[in-house]
């Protein structure tokens, strides 16, 4: 065969054709892309790209010395707009672009491949033909997946940006892919989180991005290795019983050149309108989500890294700016939808059918909105209306608390109801409690810097709301470092401050999270009802003055129960009185003031029962010591109902008595 001739050849069917074109393909990498491949014996490579403004189109690369003429690609009889073709001697490792001839003659484009699972290391931007194999060992995580990754269980997440953990500093590198494993593993274990999440490991060109200006979607980022590296690390991961999310950027894409942006001199993957395809904040170009065959590049996109990758969750990032055609524009620069609303109904649709279609084909996965608006019922079943996602951030009270544990002491009374506020609606979604990567960037502080008070006061501010989150309903989530407490914002180009646990404070925060991660997967009744309301009571949320919180948590099993009381102010309180409905006893298991987290060791008492007197309108008094500036988590060990006096019959006269009497009367 000649080496420098294309064989017309094709993997698609009629039937993938006709998905495609309907944007129902969700499997489009094991067509389109680069596929090394055995042709009639002789050993090279299937290509297949989407470019349907595109008048001639070839492969160039390190093979042919980068020649525009050698490898034409043919045009599909179809009309479908994919040119494909067969060219021998190209294999495993060989880098390539494609050259694109627009239809109306105009600027010759050179274009990494949309769906090449291997790129250059940036800022090199070539595709790499890549044949994708790994022999996965976790059978077992996957087949117990949907059990351990379900909505009624522990979901403690480590939100981790890959390049900044942990640094080879004589060697001015992050860890590879390989050496995270050795590494990042046991710091899990030991810390006692169920999951990690990944900001963006697609292929991105600008390292400030984090990964969220994605240029490769299929392909994993070169920076820490081959992708083959990321699967063995997942799968370590899966065998140490730890899930892994990664962050999902469907929303938007930048505009280099040699990626999306333009792509056969046409707008493909964006929207032709400015107004709908064009983001004000990011610079960046939004995805035509009504265009079928891009729908078909997205959903497929979800399904690889679900499929390949074994990803167990994906957290779609910046779903507000999908789903809304004003999202962060001003009058008269978005045009309404043919209702007159500004919903963007063709985003909507899609984030529906890819949720329906991930739920539906890879058992035990979850996928979590960042959605910071109102819009209603983000994580309710497609079939009820909603946008069929599985969690979703819980922003309005990652907000509220922030905004609360930054004022002074002296003025919380005045403010109760913004800590108490979260659960008025906490159930009307599946929330997820986030303090992520992006409260601690950009001048807002870090977790520690947001606490008002002396440097004591500080730290126990922090570790109450450690503490309150990890007992009040929903999941939770965790940035890298928030759980070292550093005084300095997150800086992408560092790693974190790893020296600060020698120092007790900063120990003492660490210790906290620890405990609580161990609190939460141990105690049934902090996640069983992650999200519904029989899992919470409020005992107590009216005692401004002195800044107390009193709840419970509720697990399917009797008497299984939690009372959390949650001190935020400096002052302590000794034989402090809650009104009780039972004859109860409780053990303390949790105390955020304890020595042991660098808490004042302000002494109280381990065990508590209740006394036959009313308070607060309930028949039985607890009395308990509570620490300044403490969240304590009591168990219920023993509980007795009041038992009811029977009711005193009350003597009737049988029917015909009564008629008797009537008649006398009469």
């Amino acid at each position: 065969m000649d080496s420098s001739k294309v064989t017309v050849y094709s993997l698609f069917t009629d039937f993938d054709i006709s998905l495609f074109k309907t944007g129902k393909h969700y499997r489009l990498y094991n067509k389109m892309g680069a596929h090394p491949m055995s042709l009639n014996g002789v050993e090279g490579c299937y290509f297949a790209v989407y470019a349907p403004n595109a008048e001639k189109l070839c492969v160039v690369g390190d093979f042919n010395h980068w020649n525009g003429e050698q490898y034409l690609l043919y045009s599909r009889w179809d009309k479908s707009g994919i040119w494909e073709g067969f060219i021998p001697g190209v294999g495993h490792g060989m880098v390539f672009k494609y050259k694109i001839y627009p239809y109306d003659h105009g600027r010759i484009r050179m274009k990494a491949d949309p769906y090449a699972v291997k790129a250059e290391k940036p800022p090199l931007s070539g595709s790499v033909v890549w044949d994708l194999r790994y022999e996965w060992k976790d059978e077992e995580w996957m087949q117990a997946r949907p059990k351990k990754n379900a909505h009624n269980q522990p979901h403690s997440v480590y939100e981790m940006h890959f390049g900044s953990w942990k640094r080879k500093a004589d060697e001015k590198r992050s860890l590879t892919y390989f050496e995270m494993a050795d590494e990042l593993i046991p710091f899990l274990l030991d810390m006692a989180y169920t999951h990690i999440e990944f900001l963006p490991l697609a292929e991105h060109p600008y390292e400030p991005s984090w990964g969220y200006q994605v240029t490769g979607y299929y392909a994993a980022t070169s920076r820490f290795g081959r992708p083959e590296e990321l699967m063995y690390l997942i799968d370590k991961l899966h065998e140490a019983g730890i899930g892994v999310i990664m962050d999902w950027v469907p929303a938007h894409f930048p505009s280099d050149d040699f990626s999306l942006a333009t792509f056969d001199g046409s707008c493909v993957y964006e929207h032709p309108d400015r107004r709908r395809g064009f983001h004000p904040d990011w610079n960046t170009l939004i995805f035509n989500f009504g265009r079928p065959e891009i729908k078909s590049f997205l959903i497929s996109n979800a399904f690889f890294w679900l499929e390949k990758y074994h990803i167990d969750g994906l957290r779609v990032d910046a779903v507000s700016s999908i789903a809304f055609l004003d999202y962060s524009r001003n009058e008269g620069e978005w045009e309404p939808n043919q209702y007159g609303g500004r919903e963007n109904l063709e985003a909507i649709a899609f984030l529906q059918e890819f949720n329906t279609a991930v739920y539906g084909s890879f058992p035990g996965i979850q996928t979590i909105a960042e959605e910071s608006t109102s819009y209603p019922m983000v994580s309710r079943p497609v079939f009820q209306g909603g946008l069929g996602f599985g969690m979703k951030w819980m922003m309005g009270w990652m907000h509220d608390t922030i905004d609360y544990y930054k004022r002074e002491f002296i003025y919380r009374k005045f403010h109760q109801n913004d800590i108490t506020f979260s659960v008025m609606y906490a159930f009307s979604e599946n929330f997820m409690l986030p303090l992520s990567h992006d409260e601690v960037v950009h001048g807002k502080a870090s977790m520690i810097g947001k606490m008002c008070g002396d440097e004591w006061q500080k730290f126990a501010n922090l570790r109450t709301l450690y503490s309150y989150m990890f007992t009040h309903p929903g999941t939770k989530l965790l940035f890298m470092g928030n759980d070292m407490a550093p005084y300095t914002e997150w800086n992408f180009t560092w790693e974190l401050e790893w020296d600060l646990l020698n120092y007790p404070s900063h120990k003492g925060i660490n210790e906290t999270v620890k405990a609580l991660n161990r609190l939460y997967r141990n105690e049934k009744a902090l996640y069983h009802y992650n999200f519904s309301h029989e899992g919470f009571e409020w005992i107590d949320a009216g005692d401004r003055v002195n800044s107390i919180l009193i709840y419970q948590r509720k697990s399917d099993i009797k008497n299984d129960v939690l009372m959390i009381v949650c001190n935020l102010n400096i002052t302590p309180h000794k034989d402090y009185k809650i009104g009780m409905s039972a004859k109860q006893t409780w053990e303390l298991i949790f105390n955020s003031d304890d020595k042991k987290y660098w808490g004042s060791g302000y002494e109280v008492r381990q065990k508590a029962a209740t006394k036959k007197e009313e308070w607060h309108g309930k028949k039985h008094m607890l009395e308990i010591d509570i620490p300044p500036l403490s969240v304590m988590v009591y168990r219920l060990i023993s509980s007795v109902e009041d038992k009811q006096k029977p009711k005193r019959a009350i003597k009737t006269n049988p029917p015909e008595q009564k008629i008797k009497v009537l008649q006398s009367k009469k």
